[in-house]
């Protein structure tokens, strides 16, 4: 006689959630918790940016999730300081942008149509205590408003105590893609940073342009704007103003947001948790930006969210036979700690100056193209970034 599968309640269906549930689906009972039914992801407004580069992309191979290989790959990194263009470095492995109102939308009816549970209602902190009673593991995967559990503060990652950018995003047709594709990064010292990343919606490729502001800077100029048409005409006067490159690749006639909903404005003050805790004597754990939130200046929410989805696939496979308590809590931070510590090291210190020993590496880099494919390769292996912003390791 099969025994029981454990029963596992996944709070949200992010990046982190829906990861865990493709992963973890054919060995436990799965239930998610979604606020948002499919056709709300798809109707609503953008989230966020997204890159899911190759190791991400692996792991989507690896737990059998949506393919969308057949859609452009963005094959590089386009580096800019100010109004010079250094370099462009090349991916090792190619990496995707899918607007993630399309991508979790459709993840959630792929789920749904493999056996997956889903209840499409918002959970409260009063609603926990039955939840603990019914499940033998809650993952709280909320995201950047989470969590819903007394995950403890991780202080000595945790410097800032309020947003250090205002995060402005569009999705926008009528901007010729840059070439070799890929996501182009202009830092303006002081000001804050542009990402043109190149991306997949329902309505077919299109161009994401993210700025990311210094508070109070000359680039803090979409305060206040809450309409698309809006929205529009101050970004193109900010790339005219600000971003040259991307401004001679505009087509006026045809440039506009994809849709009224694809905008956002936000800020994020990155907090880092320990992403395990006990319960009621139970243990429950964190995945995600629910417990790893860091600033945006990287690209690496969704690459973080997939890699701690992944460590915690293996800890629960791990202890699949026996007791989940704090030993099963414990193995799963140590096995993100360091990881999670450099891609944390590493984003803080892009929302400061870039240091020194990094400008000159960087100005050094545009007549060796070699090193230039190294640096490209920071987005995809963070660890590489940290040595070089840490360690001084430039070789």
């Amino acid at each position: 006689m099969e025994l029981l599968k454990r029963r596992i309640c996944i709070i949200g269906s992010g990046e982190a959630g829906l990861h865990l549930a493709y992963a973890l689906k054919d060995d436990f009972d799965i239930t998610v918790m979604e606020r948002k039914s499919p056709d709300q992801f798809k109707k609503g407004r953008i989230m966020s940016t997204q890159v899911h580069f190759g190791p991400t992309r692996k792991r989507e191979k690896r737990f059998k999730m949506p393919n969308w290989e057949d859609q452009p790959l963005i094959e590089s990194i386009h580096i800019t300081i100010g109004n010079e263009k250094l370099f462009v470095g090349m991916l090792q492995e190619p990496a995707l942008s899918v607007d993630q109102r399309l991508y979790y939308s459709y993840s959630i009816n792929d789920l749904i149509e493999n056996g997956v549970s889903f209840r499409f209602e918002k959970v409260d902190k009063e609603d926990l205590d039955i939840l603990l009673e019914k499940y033998d593991l809650i993952i709280d995967c909320t995201g950047k408003n989470g969590p819903l559990f007394p995950f403890p503060t991780e202080e000595s990652l945790t410097p800032f105590q309020t947003p250090q950018r205002k995060c402005i995003v569009g999705y926008f047709e009528g901007i010729k893609a840059n070439n070799p594709l890929g996501v182009s990064v202009t830092v303006l010292p002081e000001l804050g940073e542009m990402f043109e990343i190149p991306a997949l919606t329902e309505q077919g490729p299109v161009t994401i342009l993210f700025v990311m502001v210094v508070p109070k800077s000359d680039l803090d100029v979409f305060k206040g704007i809450k309409y698309a048409e809006d929205f529009t005409l101050k970004m193109r006067n900010t790339v005219q103003q600000f971003f040259p490159d991307i401004h001679t690749r505009i087509d006026e006639e045809n440039f506009a947001l994809t849709d009224d909903n694809a905008f956002l404005q936000t800020a994020i003050t990155p907090v880092i948790r320990k992403p395990y805790s006990l319960v009621k004597n139970k243990l429950v754990v964190g995945c995600g930006d629910s417990v790893f939130l860091n600033d945006p200046i990287t690209g690496q929410g969704c690459n973080l969210s997939s890699y701690c989805a992944e460590q915690l696939y293996e800890t629960l496979m791990k202890y699949k036979d026996s007791k989940w308590d704090i030993e099963a809590g414990e193995y799963y931070w140590n096995r993100t700690k360091q990881y999670v510590t450099e891609v944390t090291g590493w984003t803080n210190a892009m929302t400061k100056p870039l240091p020194n020993h990094v400008v000159q590496l960087l100005l050094q880099v545009a007549q060796d193209q070699a090193k230039a494919d190294e640096i490209a390769e920071w987005f995809a292996n963070p660890t590489k970034a940290y040595e070089a912003f840490f360690l001084n390791n430039i070789n």
